[in-house]
C-alpha cells in the first residue's frame, strides 16, 4: 500500500481518481487545490502525488516546483488535456515523473500509478545502496584497515592474510564463525577490496525472515504474487547487480530455497516470486554461518551440493578466546570508539580492570567484549575504567560462584571455573603467586601453568621455581 496524494479542482474527476486508486489499495488523499495540496504534503509524506496541470490558482507545474523544492526525491505525476501536452513536457523538465493524457481509464489511471510507485522504490533502494557504500568506505579507510580484526596473535594475522588473497577474486566464499567474531566485517571488508567495490554490497538475514519472505526478499516479487503484494518489488540479488551479496546465517535457510540459491550459483539465473521471466545477476556471493555445515549436510539438514559450491573458499573466524592476546589490543580500541559518543573523557583500562577482563572467555566474542567496554565507560567516573565499572559477569562478588555460561561442552565450561577462580585467588592475594598458589590449595609449579595457560602472566616469565 502506497501514500498518494491526488490535487485537482474538478470535483468530479479528483474524486474519480481517489476511488480508483483506493480500491488499488493505497491510502489516498484527495486535495482541491495546489495550496491545500502543499498543504497537505507537510502534514505527511506521500510516496507519488497525481495532480492536474490546469487549475485555477497555482498549476501544476507550480506544485511539481515547490513539492521538489521541499523533497529533491518527490514522484509526481501530470494530469493533462491533449492540447497541453508540450506544457506536460516542461513539467517533466521541471522533475515531473511522467504525465496522463485526459481521458483515460481507471486501468490506465492504476497503471501509470503502479510504474511511477516502481520507479520511486528503486530511487529510494538505489539511494540506500549509495548510503550504505559511502558508510563502507568511511569505515574501512586503509587498504586493508579491518576495524574489530585487530590484534598481533597468529590466529588474526593468519585471517587477514586469508582476506588480502581471498579480495581480489571472484571465487564464492563462506564465512564460519561463532556468533560475535565479526563475519559481517569480514564481508565488507572482502567486497570494498576487490574489483568489485564500486558495486553495492548488499546484505540478507537468512536467519530473521520466514521462508516466503526470505525467498521474496532475495529474488523480488511480482505485483499480485501474494496478499499484500501490491506492486513489484526488486530482490536483492537484482539490487546487487556487478556487486556483492552477503548471505548470513546460511545455515538457517530451508531446503526449498537453498535448492533455488544453487540455481543461482551454477547458472546466475532466477526469477521473482510469481514471475514468468528469467533473471540474471552479475554478483559474487560471500555467505557465513556460525554452524558446523558439514554436520549438517551429513543429518540432512543441508544439501551437499550447495555446501560445497559455496565452500569453494572457507575462511574460518577465530573465537576471541582462541587469541587471549588480542584482548587488551581490543578494549583500547572500544575505549577510543565510544569514549566520545558517551561523553567520557577516559583514558584507558586500569592494569586490575584488565586482568579482569584477561581472565574471561568472551563466549560472545568479540562483540560481547565491546558491549563490556561500552558498559564500562557508561559508569566510568574517572580517566580509568575500573574493575567496579565492568559488568557483573566480570566482577564476581566475594564468595560468589564463577559465572558460567551452559551453552558450551563441558571442558570449556570447568575451564571457566578454574579461570574465573584463579582470578579471585590471584586478587585477593595481591599477586603474589606463593599465597595464590596457598588459598587454591595447588603446587606453586601447577600456578604457574595454569597462570600462563589463561594469560596470567607471559609465557617467558612463566618458568615455575623448582619445588
Amino acid at each position: 500500500m502506497a501514500a498518494i496524494l491526488v490535487i485537482d479542482d474538478n470535483d468530479t474527476l479528483r474524486e474519480g481518481m481517489a476511488v480508483s486508486l483506493s480500491r488499488a489499495g493505497h491510502a489516498v488523499v484527495a486535495a482541491a487545490s495546489g495550496a491545500e495540496g502543499l498543504a497537505a504534503a507537510e502534514k505527511q509524506r506521500f510516496d507519488l502525488t497525481v495532480t492536474d496541470l490546469k487549475m485555477d490558482g497555482m498549476d501544476g507545474i507550480e506544485v511539481v516546483r515547490r513539492l521538489r523544492a521541499r523533497d529533491p526525491e518527490a514522484a509526481v505525476l501530470i494530469v493533462t488535456a491533449f492540447g497541453t501536452i508540450e506544457t506536460a513536457v516542461t513539467a517533466i523538465k521541471e522533475g515531473a515523473l511522467d504525465f496522463l493524457t485526459k481521458p483515460f481509464s481507471p486501468e490506465v489511471l492504476r497503471t501509470k500509478v503502479e510504474k511511477g510507485l516502481e520507479v520511486v522504490q528503486l530511487r529510494r533502494e538505489t539511494g540506500a545502496l549509495r548510503e550504505q557504500a559511502r558508510n563502507l568506505r568511511d569505515v574501512v579507510s586503509g587498504p586493508f584497515d579491518l576495524s574489530g580484526l585487530i590484534g598481533s596473535s597468529a590466529p588474526i594475522q593468519a585471517l587477514l592474510e586469508a582476506i588480502r588473497r581471498v579480495a581480489a577474486s571472484e571465487t564464492t566464499v563462506l564465512i564460519e564463525g561463532e556468533s560475535g567474531t565479526g563475519k559481517e566485517l569480514v564481508a565488507r571488508a572482502l567486497h570494498d577490496q576487490s574489483p568489485r567495490r564500486e558495486g553495492p554490497f548488499v546484505t540478507v538475514n537468512c536467519a530473521a525472515l520466514a521462508e516466503g519472505l526470505l525467498e521474496s526478499e532475495m529474488f523480488g516479487h511480482e505485483r499480485g504474487s501474494f496478499t499484500g503484494a501490491v506492486r513489484r518489488k526488486l530482490g536483492r540479488f537484482e539490487l546487487a547487480d556487478h556487486g556483492t551479496i552477503f548471505l548470513d546465517e546460511i545455515g538457517e535457510m530451508s531446503m526449498g530455497l537453498q535448492s533455488k540459491l544453487l540455481r543461482v550459483l551454477q547458472q546466475r539465473e532466477f526469477q521473482r516470486v510469481g514471475g514468468e521471466e528469467t533473471l540474471t545477476a552479475d554478483v559474487r556471493i560471500v555467505a557465513a554461518t556460525n554452524r558446523n555445515l558439514e554436520a549438517e549436510v551429513q543429518k540432512g539438514g543441508f544439501r551437499q551440493d550447495l555446501f560445497y559450491r559455496l565452500a569453494i573458499v572457507p575462511i574460518r573466524l577465530p573465537p576471541l578466546r582462541e587469541r587471549p592476546g588480542d584482548v587488551k589490543a581490543l578494549a583500547e580500541h572500544f575505549v577510543k570508539k565510544h569514549a566520545a559518543r558517551v561523553n567520557r573523557k577516559v583514558r584507558g583500562i586500569s592494569e586490575a580492570a584488565f586482568d579482569r577482563l584477561a581472565g574471561y572467555r568472551w563466549p560472545g566474542n568479540v562483540r560481547e567484549l565491546e558491549n563490556a567496554i561500552e558498559r564500562a565507560l557508561v559508569f566510568a567516573e574517572g580517566e580509568w575504567i575500573e574493575p567496579a565499572h565492568l559488568p557483573d559477569f566480570l566482577t564476581p562478588s566475594q564468595g560468589a560462584l564463577p559465572v558460567v555460561r551452559g551453552d558450551r561442552p563441558l571442558p570449556d565450561l570447568l575451564d571457566d571455573i578454574e579461570r574465573q577462580l584463579i582470578a579471585q585467588a590471584f586478587e585477593k592475594a595481591k599477586g603474589k603467586k606463593t599465597e595464590t598458589a596457598r588459598l587454591l590449595g595447588i603446587k606453586t609449579s601447577a600456578l604457574y601453568y595454569k597462570l600462563e595457560k589463561y594469560g596470567f602472566i607471559e609465557r617467558e616469565a612463566a618458568d615455575p621455581p623448582s619445588e
